[in-house]
């Protein structure tokens, strides 16, 4: 009786809501079907995006005119620890990584799937350890002669320094992206999606503080400068590992302090990572020769190239590598499954989508550039714009490389992708060279970066159609991509028009003057490409049209 009172008396006391941590991140884990966590992505890296546009503006704003040797000093820093990021970990894990992970976990194996996790994260974080201490004691010969040998004596000391200060960044990437392929494999994306954005925020932190100088307790720690920004860079990354482990919950991760060398999921990504690994050093090879070439060209020359080129790459990463990302679990899982008719029809519905969307995009940026530049450089500048317009094939190329390579390595196949990369890149890399010998300057670096792209996809695509003997992209995609590349040509059309009666002007050095005559001319060329593939009977486009017939003659309920 005493213990029902007291019960009873506990019962009845009036509990205070507490915020649960782990329920809030479970929640937000969830598990999201394919077409909604590409719709994730592509909003995370739109929001990523803007916030770069951002980043670019206030760089620009503060350094490419005024002082262009810093800004290209910045730029020429980052080249080697990106490339040994991308050689060591980036996207080559990622696919790697990802089936194999997903075979384990198919199987019921649970344990040999996370013990396969901690031997690759304690592996990377290793390797790209030793990575960064080999940046920071060589960066000296590495700006000198390889990144920036065409900079001034202050230019490369500056490149030199900062070389040092980001050279911990493969290291924190290695380890946030391993995390996010957790992640990824499991279908969670929320936590994954978030990363690139607070990358971004941890610059603009260094662009608005940290180049202004640091204080601590009244002592001045960090004079600031240009240098600032660098530091940025660093505590981006750091926000990155740390959104990453918060994604982590709820995921039931067994981390182990080791590496498990008999685990045969651990040797088969071994045996598949080095071809992935090498096929995205091989590309980023050419971004070394090119930030070479560039910075022979003049002051700012580098920069110019490099802005142009981040602009194209926006609407890959929005298109391209957003929706191969999300579907790319669903390859690996219906092919170790056994399910080759289900796979060919996810993928030429990922490749379509890709191409959808990819080729108004491209056109509308072609007539629209000026406006483009002047987002990132108020004003607009006449060189990143010259540069965009030769980069704008490779704005098609890229996006679908993404679907055409994950095509492969769901298969787990690493090696033909290297092997086209290899053949890719060194068609590149003479084009360029080539270009610059005889006089095109900084739109030649464009020109040879569209041309090795295209002829890369071309080649994986009709590797993959061989494979799959003829099925894979059947009459009825080949008809549809017709009819897409047809209203693409009507948008092109009405762009122009509308760029013509809509010009860029000089005067135009404000984001409130751009912004709305850059609407008009998207939204007009927008309506005029889904009502061109409403006429033309495009498949993506019955699911839209059928949409707004059924909300706007909705019948409301008695």
């Amino acid at each position: 009786m005493l213990l029902g009172k007291h019960n009873s008396k506990k019962d009845d006391t009036p509990k205070r809501p507490r915020f649960k941590f782990r329920s809030v991140v479970s929640r937000a884990n969830a598990k999201l079907p394919v077409r909604f966590a590409a719709v994730v992505l592509a909003s995370s890296t739109l929001v990523s995006a803007l916030l770069g546009i951002f980043r670019d503006r206030l760089l620009n704003s503060y350094y490419l005119d005024t002082y262009p040797t810093g800004i290209d000093a910045y730029t020429a820093a980052f080249t080697i620890p990106d490339f040994l990021f991308f050689l060591l970990t980036s996207g080559a894990l990622a696919v790697s990584f990802i089936p194999v992970f997903n075979q384990r976990l198919a199987t019921g194996n649970k344990k040999s799937a996370w013990e396969l996790s901690s031997s690759i994260l304690n592996l990377m974080a290793i390797l790209t350890l030793i990575a960064s201490v080999v940046i920071i004691i060589f960066a000296d010969p590495l700006v000198r002669y390889i990144v920036g040998p065409g900079l001034d004596e202050s230019g490369m000391i500056l490149a030199i320094n900062m070389m040092r200060v980001i050279a911990i960044n493969p290291f924190l990437f290695s380890i946030s992206t391993i995390l996010s392929s957790i992640q990824q494999a499991l279908g969670r994306f929320v936590f994954y999606a978030l990363a690139p954005a607070l990358y971004n925020v941890g610059i603009l932190i260094g662009i608005l503080w940290f180049t202004n100088g640091i204080n601590l307790f009244g002592w001045q720690i960090f004079e600031g400068g240009i240098m600032g920004v660098a530091l940025g860079v660093v505590f981006g990354a750091i926000l990155q590992v740390v959104v990453s482990l918060v994604g982590l919950f709820g995921l039931g991760f067994d981390y182990e302090f080791k590496i498990s060398w008999r685990n045969q999921g651990f040797r088969s990504v071994l045996k598949l990572l080095p071809t992935r690994s090498l096929d995205q050093g091989i590309d980023y090879i050419n971004t070394i020769v090119t930030t070479n070439l560039s910075s022979r060209m003049g002051a700012g020359a580098l920069r110019s190239y490099q802005q142009a080129y981040g602009l194209s790459q926006m609407p890959v990463s929005l298109i391209g590598v957003a929706i191969s990302t999300a579907f790319f679990p669903q390859l690996t899982e219906e092919l170790s499954e056994g399910k080759e008719a289900k796979y060919q029809k996810t993928f030429r519905t990922a490749l379509s989508t890709i191409i959808w969307i990819t080729l108004p995009v491209a056109i509308i940026a072609f007539f629209a550039r000026g406006y483009l530049v002047s987002f990132i450089k108020n004003g607009g500048d006449p060189l990143i714009s010259s540069v965009l317009a030769a980069l704008i094939i490779s704005i098609v190329a890229n996006s679908i490389f993404h679907i055409a390579a994950r095509g492969f390595y769901a298969n787990q196949d690493t090696k033909t992708p290297f092997r086209v990369s290899i053949f890719s890149v060194g068609l590149t890399i003479v084009l360029a060279i080539s270009f610059s010998l005889i006089g095109c300057g900084v739109d030649g670096l464009g020109w040879a970066q569209s041309i090795g792209t295209m002829v890369e996809v071309i080649i994986l695509l009709r590797l993959l159609q061989k494979r799959s003997h003829g099925k894979l992209l059947d009459r009825q995609f080949w008809k549809n991509t017709r009819r897409i590349i047809f209203a693409t040509g009507i948008t092109g059309c009405v762009a122009y028009s509308l760029a013509k009666f809509f010009p860029f002007l000089a005067s135009d050095d404000s984001i409130f003057m751009v912004f709305p005559k850059f609407i008009v001319i998207t939204t007009g060329s927008l309506i005029t490409y889904l009502l061109a593939g409403y006429f033309l009977d495009v498949e993506q486009v019955k699911p839209i049209t059928e949409r707004i017939r059924k909300s706007l003659f909705k019948i409301p309920k008695s």
